[in-house]
């Protein structure tokens, strides 16, 4: 072995009042060679990730139009506007078919997506489905079946 390995080394440390400003000055310094904090940018995306934002981003979707819907249906009277289920209906049906097709296909993803992700996560909850496989399979079963719905849904 050599002599070496076991030989000690010892540093010397010295101690030195510094003013404020040198002291901010070596900090600035200091900073500079930290490493950056990696970016999402590195990481590969994954299902859940969208999964996760698609669900917010449906469920707050959803929930402003209901929200207001709802105070426009409230201040209605007070403007003499019409917004009772006849005179939407009527409304509805006098547009052209492709802005039927794709109100209601922009309705009816987010709602379906929105509630089968909840179904997911009814499920999560009893602790069930947490593998890696698991979330991975049931998060595109769950883009699939809102997708195959929300078509069966804009055509009906």
């Amino acid at each position: 072995m050599s002599a070496n390995m076991f030989s000690r080394r010892a540093l010397q440390l010295t101690q030195r009042r510094l003013s404020q400003s040198t002291g901010q000055e070596i900090l600035a310094s200091q900073r500079l060679n930290r490493p950056i904090s990696p970016h999402l940018s590195i990481y590969k995306p994954q299902i859940t990730w969208y999964g996760s934002a698609l669900n917010r981003i449906t469920g707050a979707t959803l929930s402003g139009v209901i929200y207001a819907y709802g105070a426009l249906y409230l201040v209605s009277p007070l403007f003499g506007w019409h917004l009772e289920s006849a005179s939407l209906a009527a409304a509805f049906a006098s547009w052209p078919i492709i802005a039927k097709v794709l109100v209601k296909a922009s309705v009816a993803f987010p709602f379906t997506y929105h509630s089968f992700n909840g179904l997911r996560h009814l499920v999560w909850d009893t602790g069930a489905a947490f593998t890696n496989k698991q979330v991975i399979y049931t998060g595109w079963t769950v883009v699939g079946l809102s997708v195959v719905s929300a078509i069966g849904l804009t055509f009906l």
